[in-house]
C-alpha cells in the first residue's frame, strides 16, 4: 500500500523512517523478506507534517497519537474536514471510546478502532472495534484489510473500555498488584507462579515493567473511570510512576533493570495460588460474553495472540472447572467484600445449570 506518515516535525519523521528502515534491514538480513522488497517498501512511504494535505486523497487514515481522548477528538475533527467523504477513519487506541471520536465527525458509520499490538511488525492480532455507529460495510472492509496485512482480526462487537485484551489483562494485573499490596505474596512469588505454574511467557510485574508503568497507569485510570470499583487502579503503580520509575525504559520499575532482566526463581512457583488469577480472568471473560462484546472463541484467540498465553481464559476455565473458579471468586468476595470479586451473573448461571466445563460436557464451550 502507498502510505503517508504524518507527525509533528521533520525531525520526528526522519527518526521514524530511520527506525522503519533499520527494522526492514533486519528482516532482510535474516532472510525473512527479500532485500528488494525491503527497499520497495521504503519507497511506498511518504512523509508529511501537514495533516490536512496528507489525508486529502486517503482511503483510510489510522490515527496513533497518545492515549488522550481530547487530543484524539481534535484529530478526528480535523480528519473529518480534510479526508475524502469515502475515507474510513480508524484509531489505534488501546482502550478509549471509538464512539466519542466518531462524535466529532459527520461519518460515524466510517469510524472504527484498529488496535494493533506492540511490536506491530511481529504481533499478529488486531482488535477491530465497532463504535455505536460503525457500519457493517466499514467493519468488513477493515477485517479484510487486516487479513491482507497478514494479521488476524478479532471483532470487538461493542465499544467498551479496554476492548477484549486490556479488559482481561487489566483485571489480572490489578489482582496481581492487589495481592502484593495486601502483603499476601511478594512480586517474585506472583511472577514465579504466573511463569512456571500457569505457563505464561512473562510474569505479571515483569510484563508491566516491559509495557511501561506510565502506560499501565494511564490505561488503568481509563478503566477505573469506566468501571469504578470493578477496576480500581493500583496505589503502588501510581507511586512508582510519580517517582519516575517507569519500568524497563527508565531502568527501574517493579524490578531493577539496570542489573539486567529479572531472574525469577522456579523455587518460588508454589508460594502463590495461580487459580486466583484464573478466577479473575474467567470472571472478566464471562462479563465480556454477557455484555455481548465477544464470544469465547474470540476472547481466547485475542488473549493468545495479543499476550502470548498458551491457552485462552475460556479454554483454561473449562479445563479447571467453572465451579472451582466460581468458588474461588466467592471466597475472595466473602473475605474482602470488594466489587472486583463479585461473580458475573453468567458464570453463576452456567454453574447453576451444571455447565462446569469439559468434565460436564459444557462450559464456555460445548464438548462432544
Amino acid at each position: 500500500f502507498e502510505v503517508t506518515l504524518v507527525d509533528i516535525s521533520e525531525e520526528v519523521l526522519k527518526k521514524a523512517v530511520d527506525s522503519i528502515s533499520w527494522s526492514l534491514g533486519k528482516f532482510a538480513e535474516k532472510k525473512t523478506i527479500r532485500d528488494e522488497d525491503a527497499k520497495a517498501a521504503l519507497v511506498r512511504i511518504k512523509t508529511d507534517v501537514d495533516l490536512e494535505a496528507a489525508v486529502a486523497d486517503a482511503d483510510l487514515v489510522v490515527e496513533a497519537v497518545p492515549e488522550k481522548i481530547e487530543l484524539k477528538k481534535n484529530i478526528f475533527k480535523r480528519l473529518n474536514g480534510a479526508a475524502p467523504a469515502h475515507a474510513i477513519l480508524a484509531s489505534n487506541t488501546s482502550s478509549l471510546s471509538i464512539t466519542e471520536m466518531a462524535s466529532q465527525t459527520d461519518r460515524p458509520d466510517k469510524v472504527i478502532g484498529m488496535h494493533f499490538f506492540s511490536p506491530p511488525v511481529l504481533m499478529t492480532l488486531v482488535e477491530v472495534v465497532r463504535g455505536e455507529g460503525t457500519s457493517d460495510e466499514t467493519t468488513d472492509a477493515i477485517v479484510e484489510l487486516v487479513k491482507k496485512l497478514g494479521k488476524t482480526p478479532v471483532v470487538v462487537r461493542k465499544d467498551v473500555r479496554g476492548f477484549i485484551v486490556n479488559r482481561v489483562l487489566g483485571a489480572i494485573m490489578n489482582e496481581a498488584f492487589s495481592v502484593v499490596e495486601k502483603g499476601e505474596a511478594t512480586i517474585e512469588e506472583v511472577d514465579a507462579a504466573v511463569k512456571y505454574k500457569a505457563g505464561f511467557p512473562l510474569g505479571a510485574f515483569e510484563l508491566a515493567d516491559m509495557v511501561g508503568l506510565d502506560i499501565m497507569y494511564e490505561v488503568g485510570k481509563i478503566m477505573e473511570n469506566a468501571y469504578d470499583n470493578v477496576a480500581k487502579s493500583s496505589p503502588m503503580l501510581k507511586k512508582l510512576v510519580q517517582d519516575g520509575n517507569l519500568g524497563q525504559k527508565s531502568g527501574k520499575g517493579f524490578y531493577d533493570w539496570k542489573v539486567g532482566r529479572p531472574r525469577i526463581s522456579f523455587r518460588l512457583a508454589g508460594k502463590f495460588d495461580v487459580n486466583r488469577l484464573y478466577a479473575i480472568a474467567t470472571n472478566e471473560a464471562a462479563r465480556l460474553i454477557n455484555e455481548d462484546v465477544a464470544g469465547p472463541e474470540d476472547i481466547d484467540l485475542a488473549m493468545k495472540l495479543g499476550t502470548g498465553w498458551p491457552t485462552g481464559p475460556c479454554e483454561r476455565s473449562d479445563k479447571l472447572g467453572l465451579d472451582v473458579l466460581l468458588g474461588k471468586l466467592k471466597e475472595l468476595h466473602a473475605k474482602y467484600g470488594e466489587e472486583m470479586y463479585e461473580p458475573s451473573p453468567l458464570l453463576e448461571e452456567y454453574v447453576k445449570n451444571g455447565w462446569t466445563g469439559k468434565a460436564s460436557g459444557r462450559g464456555f464451550y460445548q464438548y462432544g
